[in-house]
This record gives C-alpha cells, sequence and structure tokens, in this order.
C-alpha cells in the first residue's frame, strides 16, 4: 500500500476560521512517519493559508521552532512559484504535503507542469524575482524536481536527508 492509497483522515487545522483547510493526515511508510495533504485553488491568497496551516500542524508536533520556521520559508517559496509558473493539477489545484519523520520534515508542491523546469536562477542584483529556489537550497539538507502522472513534484527535506535522491 503507497502513502497516497492509505485512508487519511480530514481534521480541519486550528487557528483563525478563513484560514482554516482541511488537512488530510495519513501515516507515512515509516513507523513514525505522518504525511499531511492539502489541496488549495492555484491563487496567490493560498500562500498564506498555507503557511498558517503547516505552521500549525509542526507546532502543534512539538517540533523545533526553528525547523518550523525554515519549514514555512520553505512552503511559501515552492507555492508561490507553482502558481505563478506552473499549471494547477487536472481539478484546478494545487497540492501541498509536508511528511513529518521525527524532526525532519520533507515539504513537497505538486502542480500540473510549467514551460520549464524549475531551477533557481543565476545570482544577480538587477532581478527583481527569481530568489526562491536558491533560497530553499540554502535552507534544505535535501531538494529537487521530479515529474510524476500528473506534473511536477518539487520537494525540499529540512532538518536532516529525505529518503529521495536530491536532483
Amino acid at each position: 500500500m503507497t502513502s497516497d492509497d492509505a485512508a487519511p483522515t480530514t481534521e480541519p487545522t486550528t487557528g483563525y476560521a478563513d484560514l482554516d483547510l482541511e488537512v488530510a493526515e495519513s501515516s507515512g511508510p515509516g513507523v513514525d512517519s505522518i504525511i499531511c495533504t492539502v489541496r488549495v485553488p492555484a491563487d496567490p491568497s493560498s500562500v498564506g493559508r498555507v503557511r498558517h496551516s503547516l505552521v500549525t500542524d509542526l507546532s502543534a508536533r512539538d517540533l523545533p521552532e526553528d525547523l518550523v520556521g525554515e519549514a514555512e520559508i520553505v512552503a511559501s517559496e515552492l507555492l508561490t512559484n507553482a502558481v505563478r509558473h506552473a499549471r494547477p493539477l487536472s481539478d484546478g489545484t494545487i497540492r501541498v504535503r509536508w511528511k513529518i519523520r521525527g524532526d525532519v520534515v520533507e515539504v513537497e508542491v505538486t502542480d500540473g507542469g510549467g514551460a520549464t523546469v524549475p531551477k533557481p536562477a543565476p545570482r544577480t542584483v538587477w532581478l527583481s524575482s527569481g530568489r526562491g529556489l536558491r533560497i530553499v537550497r540554502s535552507m534544505a539538507h535535501e531538494w529537487g524536481v521530479t515529474e510524476d502522472r500528473t506534473g511536477n513534484v518539487v520537494w525540499a527535506t529540512l532538518g536532516g536527508p529525505s529518503r529521495r535522491r536530491a536532483t
């Protein structure tokens, strides 16, 4: 049974009522592994809502404050890139997952793909944008981009190595 096949339990996150998202939680492949999934509209307003839900969830699990902060920044950057540069999935959403295994958090964003493969922009002082993946790369233990049947999955692991290979 893959993590996609696991029967999720859906519980709303706590916080401000207008920010709550339905987060589906399921067991991951390991004994101590948890996967939280949320689908959001491919809209800039989704970024703050996901950030709030992720921070609320990770903080409630007593993860280190610096790890929660890094996960917040990484999720924000990855989702912002998906909203700005990619197509939504076939249902009009973007999927955001955070996987927790001990003190390691992996954040992944799945979109419908775009015209180019996500990569860090070259270092320059003249660009007004394009620094997001450089920020992700600097914070992540590992990060990468994979393609699946639905589009691109951009992921980053914080706090230690992932179970994937960086690309």
